[in-house]
């Protein structure tokens, strides 16, 4: 839906939408570029966990950096690799910035805080029905999680 900020004319993109699926959940990740589109891919992934931080908590950064053959090879390394961190170190994460990204390489700095509730676990990303693709409005990526 356009909105207007001092006569310029902007698009909102949301997010991402959850896509009805079978037996796994799968959502619909959107980015005016890929640096948000996998940006908002991350914010998908823990939003539908239900994934809830520590009040209070501090926050925490970590850095992350995955590599990968090409761009949906690097989203999946990329949710992976977000999943094993909140796993490991039971951890939460709200806040993604990009730093550099190549169809074969992402390097990313992530915030978050410790764990204090899920509502559902993501057991993996998967390949199935994966889809990135440039639209008319930005970028879309279609992409199931393992539950």
């Amino acid at each position: 839906m356009p909105y207007n900020i001092r006569g310029v004319k902007f698009m909102a993109i949301k997010r991402f939408e959850e896509i009805p699926h079978t037996a796994d959940w799968s959502f619909r990740a959107f980015g005016e570029d890929l640096r948000a589109l996998f940006e908002n891919a991350a914010h998908a992934l823990f939003a539908l966990q239900g994934a809830r931080a520590r009040e209070h908590a501090p926050e925490i950064a970590r850095v992350v950096a995955v590599s990968a053959i090409d761009y949906e090879a690097l989203l999946v390394n990329w949710l992976t690799e977000l999943l094993w961190l909140q796993e490991s170190q039971r951890e939460t994460y709200a806040r993604f910035h990009i730093e550099a990204l190549s169809p074969t390489g992402l390097r990313a700095q992530v915030f978050g805080a410790p764990l204090a509730h899920l509502d559902k676990i993501i057991k993996a990303v998967t390949y199935h029905n994966l889809e990135i693709k440039q639209t008319a409005e930005g970028w879309q990526a279609t992409i199931v999680v393992d539950v």
